[in-house]
């Protein structure tokens, strides 16, 4: 299995992107819990915590594909140097509002500004790969080796986050977060030489990536699968600290990241004959299946094999439905293009942890999970019904854009 990642990283300059996207990627897994941490402990409200997580996430889905846009048209180093400016402002102001007892609209603004300048790196480190390897069976196994890094940014980033925000100070967890996003992020827009060139401005003729039906598809089965992990965040530390064990739920939440780094790893290494779109199909029902025991778990220890299996589908679903938007969207707007998965990702995130706040306040954690299972179901119903506009690209090559 490792022969396959190792062989890929043996590609000049590889390693140096990868290295410098994971750092700045780290960060990914903490800004979300590190909101839910800091404002759960200042004001010991859930539903607020909640709230201020979802701002920063739904400022951060509402300007990817923009700034997805950007990069297409003036290549990666110039918009990771102004985004990443404007992000550390916004992320300063919200641990600082924080602290001073601001007004819950102070922390709601400042929170969707964080959120709403946070460059997707995963999208320029994938889009880096598409130019290396595009067109050849590699881009796949690249593309699991990415998503199979996501979730060990996950085992590690909970932990981590949780550690600093209980253990040193509130607002440490973000803070430690934008520390990793600043050094990889400089690291990475350092690196020219894997950095695919501008594609400069489009025809205005030209629609949106979002024209292509197969694109719309994934959007919308994304956007239920982010809910899953929006809802993740905040029901698990709300279940920690109603049984009693707070400092658990990172470890919790790196457990569900655990079980999906096993199973990216082995989707990456196999050699699959079912077509994409039946895998895609497949990885969302397990998605969903996963979803269901965290409800009827009462004690973390029942809820660690849990969080393990409900971590199981995630990786191959992301693989999949990258590698999907890879051969649906023409080179010269793939960056929007997974940008606008990512950030279906961010507004289900969002909807899913401001929804599992106020129930978590109001019934608890436990039947805050409640929302990951309907958002699991709305996943299963879209996929299996717009599975007939992803078969297509299965079969053929890239083509440009289209309207439709």
């Amino acid at each position: 299995m490792l022969k396959t990642y190792r062989s890929l990283l043996r590609i000049p300059h590889a390693r140096a992107f990868v290295l410098a996207g994971f750092v700045a990627r780290l960060s990914i897994s903490m800004r979300a819990l590190g909101a839910v941490l800091m404002v759960s402990e200042l004001t010991g409200s859930y539903g607020l915590a909640g709230a201020v997580a979802a701002a920063a996430l739904l400022g951060e889905a509402v300007a990817a594909p923009r700034l997805g846009r950007l990069v297409d048209r003036y290549g990666q180093r110039r918009a990771l140097l102004i985004s990443l400016a404007v992000h550390s402002a916004g992320t300063l102001a919200l641990v600082i509002s924080a602290q001073l007892s601001a007004p819950n609209w102070m922390l709601l603004a400042t929170a969707t500004l964080s959120g709403a300048a946070a460059l997707q790196v995963g999208s320029l480190v994938r889009a880096r790969w598409s130019a290396l390897v595009g067109g050849s069976p590699a881009l796949e196994t690249a593309f699991a080796l990415e998503s199979t890094l996501d979730e060990l940014i996950f085992v590690l980033g909970p932990v981590l986050v949780t550690a600093l925000a209980l253990g040193v100070a509130p607002g440490a967890g973000l803070l430690g977060a934008l520390v990793l996003t600043i050094v990889g992020s400089i690291a990475l827009a350092l690196q020219r030489r894997t950095e695919p060139p501008p594609a400069g401005v489009r025809d205005r003729s030209e629609r949106s990536a979002m024209g292509i039906p197969g694109l719309r598809v994934l959007v919308a089965t994304f956007v239920a699968a982010g809910a899953i992990f929006g809802t993740l965040d905040v029901a698990m530390v709300a279940f920690a600290g109603q049984v009693g064990a707070s400092a658990s739920a990172g470890p919790l939440l790196a457990l569900v990241a655990l079980g999906s780094l096993l199973a990216g790893l082995g989707y990456g290494a196999r050699d699959w004959r079912w077509p994409l779109d039946k895998r895609f199909l497949a990885s969302v029902v397990v998605l969903w299946g996963g979803t269901v025991p965290l409800v009827l778990v009462p004690s973390v220890a029942l809820m660690a094999p849990a969080a393990t299996f409900a971590g199981v589908a995630i990786a191959p679903t992301l693989i999949a439905g990258f590698t999907l938007v890879q051969k649906l969207v023409a080179s010269g707007a793939l960056t929007e293009g997974l940008n606008w998965t990512i950030t279906a990702l961010g507004v289900g995130a969002a909807v899913g942890a401001w929804m599992a706040g106020l129930i978590a306040d109001s019934a608890g954690g436990e039947t805050a999970f409640l929302v990951a299972v309907v958002a699991g179901g709305a996943a299963v119903i879209v996929a299996a019904r717009g599975r007939g506009r992803l078969r297509p690209c299965c079969d053929k090559r890239k083509e440009p854009i289209q309207n439709s």
